[in-house]
């Protein structure tokens, strides 16, 4: 969380990365600190005291934040995939392309889309039946570990969170495997070593969040009638 939110204040204080990359970075590092903010308080909280209790509205409400904020960094992600394949397959025509007002749709609609689904998904569990005190198998509200507490019928619940991760990462995944092959392929057309690695070095990190991030989803999500044991997915999602 000091991480994310002094990546934030660089950002916003430096002039010189007022640019699309990092304003869609700052949204993502934003996105994950709100994320981290949203689990780790009550978590902590646990760790020291011994009523580890939560309330049926406040486990709801976790739910539909984590929820939100997962889904807009899968969209994050996307848009940071496409604006690195016109960054560099396009560079001239970078700040036309990626204009003010695009970045500003593009970020809007990552956070509209997070907040559609995760009200939808929400709203069903609401719906569902609870009896007596529970106990939730992992360290906070998370979808699966809650459906399994449920005294009614959770395949609506479970069928609806199969759609959305199933759609929201064919959809992403789409897009970024999509940037990447023009990237690169324009990289592989370079002349210069130097700026071969240049491109290169400017797209590992973004391509490393987005394999720990996917690999989770799709691993945790996409599966239907997963085998996963529950502490492989409180390990995962950690």
């Amino acid at each position: 969380m000091v991480g994310n939110l002094g990546m934030i204040i660089i950002i916003k204080t430096n002039p010189k990365l007022h640019t699309p990359v990092y304003f869609f970075l700052s949204h993502l590092v934003s996105v994950d600190f709100c994320y981290s903010s949203t689990i780790a308080p009550k978590t902590l909280v646990n760790l020291v005291v011994k009523d580890r209790t939560i309330s049926f509205s406040g486990c709801a409400v976790q739910f539909f934040f984590i929820c939100a904020f997962v889904v807009a960094e899968s969209l994050l992600l996307a848009v940071m995939a496409y604006d690195r394949f016109v960054a560099v397959c396009n560079p001239l025509l970078y700040t036309v392309v990626i204009s003010q007002k695009l970045c500003a749709m593009l970020v809007v609609g990552s956070y509209a889309w997070g907040v559609a689904c995760s009200l939808i998904l929400t709203c069903y569990v609401l719906k569902l039946s609870f009896h007596g005190f529970n106990t939730i198998n992992h360290f906070f509200c998370e979808s699966s570990s809650l459906l399994s507490l449920s005294c009614s019928d959770t395949f609506i619940n479970q069928l609806l969170l199969f759609i959305f991760a199933t759609f929201n990462e064919i959809s992403t995944l789409l897009i970024i495997l999509t940037s990447y092959v023009f990237i690169v392929v324009t990289i592989l057309k370079m002349r210069s070593a130097s700026g071969r690695r240049k491109a290169f070095s400017t797209c590992a990190s973004h391509l490393t969040a987005i394999t720990i991030f996917h690999g989770t989803i799709l691993f945790l999500y996409c599966v239907p009638n997963s085998k996963n044991s529950r502490h492989t997915v409180k390990v995962a999602t950690d």
